[in-house]
């Protein structure tokens, strides 16, 4: 990349608008704090760089929901509520969501139609009065002093606008905002390791009667390809399951590294370029091998995401930096607004590696602290999802949508309170928010018992 650079004249910025909240970021946690924040009454603008919700749900093919359950002594439940729970129940009425599904013998995911879940969403949003600007990638911030953010800079095909806000919530997945504002942040474990990202694939035309599990019976058989030498894979722990229709799979195998065998970093263009060329082959090639699999001879790939799935790039340091210590011990807060149920889930070269709580001697679920959505050294600013304030273990954890769901529905719910308090969100009585939680049905684990049911 060339180190020489162009002077960019200075120029005016047409006004987009003016919002009470402004939520940068359309994944889980961005989907829930506008949905809080707008029906807490403010007016709530969401910014998403694509044309459509979901975030890496979505956008790069994830077709999974992981954190919405934990296992609590032996016994699954359905721990994230709120507005996840309107959400699912809206994908469930187009038929797009599969019974929760039980993963290496421990927890729960549960998959879903991607298309189901952008429409749901739109509803959702809709019915709550959020006002959408899809198209529209975040570029920058202006600041009205050190500590309060002015307008955000997004560019549009009408070219670059400002959005100013009382509340900003970053929900951006990467940060950005925060980034911009000058706000203290980590990446990865700060010695050149992130989680490696991974390109997420689907196949149709499968014979479910011949495929039977064949989740169970592929890593075998991945064994026995590479001793052969007619196949080589970039990780273990394939995964490999069946969606809504049993004819369709979601694929997820691949894993991308730079030349020196680190992850590929999702804040560098160039990196981000050879990722997705590079996710495309090794897909291709993982499709040669499940062609391979009874009951997979005549499939074909029917979706190639729009972009690389990302798992970690900045963190911000907020007030409290959850900790693989907090998931692994099922840590509790006083300032509590929602919970984690997943464990942690660390995508390493070569591999990807589950760390649980002890089963079924714990509780399965650590508590999110509010100080992890507020970061340090700004009065108008919260972040969820997952770059929100977490170590490189805790967010391998709690960056899954289970998570990013109760972080942003915390987030918009705060910042609502913060407006009509006439305060900061670090001021914030968090008492009141935590009531607020919880009469929208989210269960934020302290003072609660576990839901009943799945």
């Amino acid at each position: 990349m060339s180190a020489k650079t162009i002077e960019e004249p200075a120029r005016q910025i047409p006004l987009y608008g003016e919002y009470e909240v402004a939520v940068l970021g359309g994944g889980p946690a961005g989907i829930a704090a506008a949905v809080a924040a707008a029906r807490a009454g403010r007016r709530t603008l969401l910014i998403e760089r694509y044309g459509f919700l979901g975030g890496m749900g979505t956008a790069a093919g994830v077709t999974n929901f992981c954190g919405l359950h934990a296992n609590v002594h032996g016994e699954m439940h359905r721990v994230v509520q709120g507005i996840a729970s309107d959400l699912l129940a809206r994908i469930d009425r187009l038929d797009g969501l599969n019974a929760p599904h039980l993963i290496l013998g421990k927890i729960f995911a549960q998959a879903y139609d991607t298309a189901a879940y952008k429409i749901a969403a739109d509803d959702l949003l809709a019915a709550n009065k959020v006002d959408i600007l899809f198209h529209a990638l975040g570029a920058g911030v202006v600041m009205q002093d050190e500590k309060r953010i002015n307008a955000l800079m997004v560019e549009t095909k009408a070219g670059r606008q400002a959005v100013r806000a009382g509340i900003f919530i970053d929900c951006s997945g990467d940060g950005d905002l925060a980034a911009w504002a000058g706000v203290p942040f980590e990446v990865g474990d700060n010695a050149g390791s992130m989680l490696y990202p991974s390109m997420m694939f689907r196949l149709n035309g499968i014979d479910p009667e011949r495929a039977g599990d064949a989740w169970r019976t592929i890593p075998a058989l991945m064994e026995k390809a590479e001793a052969k030498g007619t196949h080589r894979f970039p990780r273990k722990t394939a995964i490999v399951r069946p969606q809504r229709s049993a004819i369709e799979w979601r694929v997820n195998f691949t894993q991308l590294a730079r030349e020196d065998g680190s992850a590929v970093n999702g804040l560098e263009p160039d990196d981000l370029t050879r990722g997705e060329i590079e996710g495309r082959r090794q897909a291709v090639q993982a499709f040669e091998f499940l062609r391979t699999v009874p009951g997979f001879e005549k499939s074909y790939i029917v979706d190639l995401p729009p972009q690389l799935g990302i798992r970690e790039t900045r963190r911000v340091v907020g007030g409290y930096m959850l900790s693989g210590e907090d998931v692994l011990g099922c840590a509790s807060f006083d300032d509590s607004i929602g919970v984690n149920g997943w464990p942690m889930e660390q995508h390493v070269a070569g591999d990807v590696t589950f760390t649980f709580p002890p089963i079924p001697e714990s509780r399965g679920f650590n508590e999110l602290p509010y100080r992890m959505l507020v970061p340090e050294g700004m009065d108008n600013l919260l972040m969820a999802g997952r770059c929100a304030s977490m170590t490189h273990d805790g967010q391998s954890a709690a960056r899954v949508s289970g998570a990013c769901f109760a972080m942003g529905e915390a987030a918009g719910a705060a910042a609502a309170l913060a407006l009509s308090g006439n305060t900061i969100p670090r001021d914030i009585a968090v008492e009141k928010l935590q009531q607020s939680l919880k009469q929208q049905g989210a269960f934020i684990g302290r003072d609660q018992n576990v839901p009943e049911g799945l």
